[in-house]
């Protein structure tokens, strides 16, 4: 099977439109269609936007395989919508002079040092 298949079969388990596919990772349609008509994959960067609208990971959209259990590799990037808390975030971060991103790093590590002694 295809990359194309997986994703135009997984658009189809998602009861999602091509429009609104195309909407959500900003491809234009029309090369949607090309992938189904000209029996094409997407272009490899697009391949992390299709996994996040899709709810997939890019192991089964390359592969049909799911990453079972805890055995894998974490993912060494993500794909954070801009808009959500994790992307403002970033976003602010990076607009950070270096000094100041290494005190809200500290800050950060931290934090997350608390709440995990809090769980213990």
């Amino acid at each position: 099977m295809l990359i194309r298949d997986r994703i135009f079969d997984r658009i189809n388990e998602l009861h999602m439109t091509q429009k609104a596919f195309s909407e959500q990772t900003g491809i234009p349609q029309t090369t949607i269609s090309d992938w189904r008509k000209k029996r094409t994959n997407p272009t490899a960067e697009k391949l992390m936007i299709i996994c996040e609208v899709l709810k997939v990971t890019p192991e089964w959209l390359l592969s049909g395989i799911e990453a079972q259990g805890d055995r894998g590799n974490r993912p060494k990037k993500y794909v954070i919508d801009h808009t959500t808390d994790s992307g403002l975030l970033i976003e602010c971060f990076n607009s950070l002079d270096k000094s100041s991103q290494a005190h809200l790093l500290g800050y950060a590590m931290g934090l997350k040092k608390m709440a995990e002694e809090k769980q213990k």
